[in-house]
């Protein structure tokens, strides 16, 4: 796999973050920006895969036989609608994944070997994790140069965090001294609630310049897109969603020279 291919992997233990919105989306916006971007969906729930519009009871193979079969991604990625973009489809198989994998050998690194082995030239390539620290989380971030942390803005947003940098310490020490992280997003932000300000303020106060500038507002088309299969800039590419991930799309691009 060539070098200058970035991998991140999107992680967050809590569900309903927006890590999937955020995958899907940061995904398709480096597309449409005519950046080759691999989207990789490890997470059983396969949202990711539906919100591309691959139909994840399709005939294609799924990254579940990457990790178990040690099987070749070239013959497991999918075309998506967006040109520069392709998908390593998950399937409802991966929820006995975490057991099979037990009892593999260096089986931290069975994602990170297959990524390796890519021929493919992708400048970036995400991981859309599954909502836990599972051995498939630390596969992802065994795998990666980077990890982004959605937090939504509620009630209890920063619990649970501190579990979640433990596990990306304790990878950065045994599995991958490399592993950094590409930045903290505020997701489901509600300029009108104290609370959401409230949270944002916690947040970047914690993470300093971590975080992004763009912070993903609440927004109803955002929420309906993954229904119809399509990523934001598909379904309504002038919706206050839309703009948010293009804004994102731009601070990562920039970030990354």
């Amino acid at each position: 796999m060539p070098n200058k291919t970035k991998i991140i992997a999107l992680a967050n233990q809590k569900g309903g973050v927006g890590k999937t919105t955020t995958a899907v989306n940061l995904a398709a916006g480096l597309a449409a920006s005519e950046i080759p971007t691999l989207l990789v969906d490890l997470d059983p729930q396969s949202n990711a895969t539906s919100g591309v519009g691959v139909d994840i009871n399709g005939a294609h193979e799924s990254v579940y036989s990457i990790l178990t079969n040690n099987g070749s991604l070239e013959d497991v990625i999918v075309s998506t609608q967006l040109e520069h973009l392709d998908l390593v489809p998950s399937s409802h198989q991966l929820v006995g994944a975490e057991v099979e994998l037990v009892g593999m050998l260096a089986r931290e690194y069975i994602l990170k070997k297959a990524l390796d082995e890519l021929d493919r030239d992708y400048r970036f390539i995400l991981i859309d994790c599954p909502p836990s620290l599972g051995l498939l989380t630390v596969n992802s971030l065994t795998a990666a140069d980077s990890v982004m942390i959605p937090i939504q803005c509620e009630y209890y947003a920063m619990e649970g965090l501190s579990q979640l940098l433990n596990t990306i310490r304790q990878i950065q020490r045994q599995l991958n001294t490399d592993l950094e992280i590409e930045g903290v997003l505020i997701t489901m932000f509600d300029s009108r609630l104290n609370l959401s300000r409230q949270v944002a303020e916690e947040v970047r106060a914690y993470f300093g310049d971590k975080v992004y500038k763009t912070a993903i507002q609440r927004n109803v088309r955002l929420s309906e897109a993954p229904s119809y299969g399509k990523p934001i800039i598909l379904y309504d590419a002038s919706s206050m969603g839309s703009m948010n991930y293009m804004s994102l799309v731009s601070e990562v691009i920039e970030q990354n020279g």
